[in-house]
C-alpha cells in the first residue's frame, strides 16, 4: 500500500512538475505562463493532450517536437523526474496526510530554487505561495508548532537581512540578494526556528563546495536560495526519516 500512495504521489508530482518548467523557463522571458494554451518553444504550434504528458510525451518523441523537430528544453524532464522523486519520498517516508503536506513543501521549494539557480531570481510572488501554506501545512509536515513556526518565519527573516546589511556596511557592495531572507523566512514558517541553523549549515557548505569545484572567485554571486532550498529539503527528509518515518 505504501508503494501505490508512493507512486500515485510521483504521477502528482510530476504532473506539478511539468506546470513548474513551464513556469521556469518562460517567465525569465516575458512570455505568458498561466494562460493560453501549451505550445511548442520553437515553431508555436498548440500541443496535444498526447504530448502533454510528462516525463512519457518527451521520451516517446525522443526530446523534439515532431513538427519542427526543435529540441524540447530539457529542464522540462529533469524537473519533472525531480519532481516525481520528491513527492515518492516524501509520501514514502509519511504515506498519509502528512506526507502529503511534506510533498507540498518540497514541490513549492523547487521554482524558486530554479528561477535563483537559473537567473539568481527569487520572485516575491513564489516566496509568497511558499509561505502562505506554511502557516496551514507546517505542522503537519514537519511537526512544528505554529508559535514556533512562527518564530521561524521572523528569526529566518531577520537573520539573513541582518547579514545583507552588514555585508553591504562592511564591504561597500550587495553579497546577497533581496529575495534571499524573504525565503529563508518563508522555510522557516514549515520549519519552525529551531532547524533553521542546521538548514543554514548545509546550505552554507554546499555553497563552499560548490564555488570550490567550479573555481568560483570569492566575489561571484551564488544562487544562496537554491542552496538553503535543498538544506530545507535535506533537512525535513531527514528529520521525518529519523522520527520513525515508513520509508
Amino acid at each position: 500500500m505504501t508503494w501505490t500512495i508512493a507512486a500515485a504521489g510521483a504521477v502528482g508530482g510530476a504532473i506539478v512538475g511539468s506546470f513548474v518548467a513551464t513556469i521556469c523557463i518562460r517567465w525569465p522571458e516575458g512570455r505568458q505562463v498561466l494562460t493560453g494554451r501549451s505550445s511548442c518553444d520553437h515553431c508555436k504550434r498548440t500541443l496535444g493532450a498526447a504530448e502533454l504528458i510528462p516525463v512519457l510525451s518527451s521520451a516517446m518523441a525522443r526530446g523534439r517536437c515532431r513538427s519542427c523537430g526543435g529540441k524540447i528544453a530539457p529542464l522540462h524532464l529533469g524537473v519533472e523526474l525531480g519532481a516525481a522523486s520528491l513527492a515518492a519520498v516524501a509520501l514514502l517516508l509519511q504515506p498519509n496526510v502528512s506526507g502529503l503536506a511534506l510533498a507540498l513543501f518540497w514541490l513549492l521549494l523547487v521554482g524558486p530554487a530554479i528561477l535563483d539557480a537559473r537567473h539568481l531570481w527569487l520572485p516575491n510572488s513564489l516566496t509568497a505561495i511558499l509561505a502562505f501554506p506554511g502557516l496551514l501545512f507546517g505542522g503537519l509536515a514537519t511537526g512544528a508548532a505554529l508559535t514556533d513556526r512562527l518564530a521561524g518565519g521572523a528569526a529566518g527573516f531577520l537573520v539573513l537581512a541582518l547579514v545583507a546589511a552588514a555585508y553591504a556596511a562592511l564591504r561597500g557592495r550587495q553579497g546577497m540578494g533581496a529575495g534571499d531572507p524573504k525565503l529563508f523566512g518563508a522555510i522557516g514558517l514549515w520549519t519552525g526556528w529551531m532547524p533553521l541553523p542546521f538548514i543554514l549549515v548545509i546550505a552554507s557548505v554546499a555553497g563552499l563546495a560548490l564555488a570550490l569545484a567550479r573555481g568560483r572567485a570569492a566575489g561571484d554571486r551564488m544562487p544562496f536560495g537554491s542552496l538553503m532550498a535543498a538544506g530545507a529539503i535535506i533537512w525535513s527528509g531527514v528529520e521525518v526519516y529519523r522520527q520513525g518515518g515508513a520509508f
